[in-house]
């Protein structure tokens, strides 16, 4: 699956948009870690408690984002944003985008890249009446 942030995909012709897909959760902290966080507040500078929770809520909602596009028949998801907010003391995490179906620009056409080209390659000659 690509995942992008731009609005297109070099080297790429968008088939089909799909429409949007998403990921979400919303995390809290448990108290050991909430209250080992608050002492290293104190002193300043990161805190690896609430950078562990963010990285591993940015991966969980990136995986059902992905899993969201798959089931819709998507190979990519381009316009991908996080959003992030807070709902009391919970924390929420939102990975989106537009899944789309992508199709590789063979090497000679105009538009194709080294990446598209080799991946065009690498899938055959398009079917007939494609």
């Amino acid at each position: 699956m690509i995942v992008v942030t731009t609005n297109d995909l070099p080297g790429y012709r968008i088939q089909a948009v799909l429409g949007e897909v998403m990921g979400i959760t919303v995390r809290s902290t448990n108290i050991g870690s909430g209250f080992t966080a608050g002492l290293r507040a104190i002193g300043g500078g990161e805190i690896p408690e609430y950078t562990k929770i963010v990285t591993q809520s940015r991966q969980d909602v990136m995986h059902r984002m992905v899993t969201d596009a798959q089931n819709r028949g998507a190979n990519a998801i381009i316009a991908m944003r996080f959003d992030t907010g807070a709902i009391g003391q919970f924390s929420e995490v939102c990975a989106y985008g537009t899944a789309v179906i992508a199709e590789p620009i063979p090497a000679g056409q105009a538009g194709a890249t080294g990446q598209s080209a080799q991946v065009a390659a690498q899938a055959g000659p398009p079917e007939p009446g494609a």
